[in-house]
């Protein structure tokens, strides 16, 4: 798909002629466009368009949209990026995996323009040196823990299995969420396999997990191939309590796999944005414009928020080197108070608070209709052992 242009003129009152003199600011929005994405790429390039809508009569001039995909390859990442240089933005909001996002980064680095990312959560991405580098999701180990915390406490799993997509995301997912049964339940990993995105026959996994009598099996990936692999596995008579992150935490993943296959997954993400008192009026305007809120909507429109607020912090008139220099500055000190709450970042560009909830797949879920965030865990116990089967104790 080819990228375009989404220009959205938005002036101070009473100085339409006087904006209109000013140079635009340009963002980039590098978003997945191509095949299943299409509905979250979407939902993202609205919010972002909000957010837009929103700070443009703030900043008294027009803000341009530079909406682009990197077809969820590494290279082409750096390519984008590259792209996105030459048409001189002043900060990009992206990209959507941490395996596109890494190669980029070093890119925008470079050229001392900020990153801030709705959806790539590995370690890696910030853990590089870059000052530019930042996220308003979470990270891969925050919500790994919190996985391996649900699988041991409430699950009381004891033969575990792990299956990752090999990328950036699906491997930093799985290593974390091993190391953290390991550390509690050295025995309790029976079986790790890989597989490559864009697989549709799952048979060589799933008669591994088959041997394997795994009782839960943790996948680092996204919706597409969890999709596959859950479906395949229901199919084959596996029982097998699937748990996953953030990236499958999608109603694409519900069609893939299908309704029964996909009820009694766990997943992790962040708090239900119906329950966050600081997302209620946006989320609103955003469901009477579109309908049911996306997963990566609230996080999406703060990122493009966090970039024009520092843009005005900054007072910066143009993109050359100190002004971006002072945009970076400006996103590190100043907190944003967005649809997420108060956003703080730590010297890495890490949030510095960066809670994860364990949600259940259910049809009429509080969360796009499918998913339900669940009550906290009670403090592990003693006490013997419950069965692992279907749904939470």
């Amino acid at each position: 798909m080819s990228a375009r242009w989404l220009t959205l003129w938005m002036l101070l009152w009473g100085s339409t002629a006087a904006a209109a003199d000013l140079p635009a600011i340009r963002i980039g929005l590098v978003v997945p466009t191509a095949a299943e994405a299409g509905p979250v790429a979407q939902s993202m390039r609205r919010a972002a368009e909000m957010a837009v809508a929103e700070w443009a009569p703030k900043l008294g001039r027009p803000v341009e949209l530079r909406i682009k995909e990197d077809q969820f390859d590494p290279k082409q990442a750096a390519v984008t990026a590259e792209q996105l240089v030459q048409d001189g933005v002043w900060g990009v909001v992206g990209h959507f995996y941490s395996s596109s996002s890494i190669p980029a980064s070093a890119v925008y680095a470079a050229a001392s323009i900020p990153l801030i990312t709705p959806t790539s959560t590995h370690p890696r991405l910030t853990g590089q040196g870059f000052d530019n580098v930042f996220r308003v999701t979470g990270r891969d180990d925050q919500q790994a823990i919190t996985a391996a915390t649900f699988v041991l406490d409430t699950l009381k799993a004891r033969r575990i299995a792990i299956v990752h997509d090999q990328t950036e995301y699906g491997s930093g997912l799985a290593e974390t969420f091993e190391r953290s049964i390991a550390r509690r339940a050295p025995k309790a990993v029976v079986l790790t396999e890989t597989l490559a995105q864009g697989d549709r026959d799952f048979s060589a996994q799933v008669s591994a997990l088959k041997a394997a009598r795994a009782e839960v099996v943790y996948f680092g990936g996204i919706f597409r191939e969890a999709g596959a692999l859950i479906r395949q596995m229901r199919q084959a008579g596996l029982t097998t309590v699937f748990v996953s992150g953030d990236a499958v935490l999608d109603t694409e993943f519900v069609r893939l796999a299908g309704e029964d296959a996909a009820v009694g997954s766990y997943l992790t993400f962040y708090p239900d944005p119906k329950r966050l008192a600081s997302a209620g009026s946006f989320r609103r305007e955003f469901e009477n414009r579109y309908g049911s809120i996306g997963p990566y909507v609230l996080y999406t429109y703060d990122a493009v928020g966090v970039l024009l607020q520092a843009i005005q912090t900054a007072k910066a008139t143009d993109n050359s080197p100190q002004a971006l220099r002072r945009i970076i500055q400006a996103i590190r000190t100043r907190p944003y108070h967005g649809a997420l709450g108060t956003l703080r970042w730590d010297k890495n560009g890490d949030l510095v608070a960066s809670p994860y909830v364990m949600y259940v797949t259910k049809k009429g879920g509080d969360f796009q209709g499918w998913f339900q965030e669940l009550p906290p865990a009670a403090p592990p116990t003693h006490s013997t052992r419950t069965p692992v089967k279907g749904t939470v104790p």
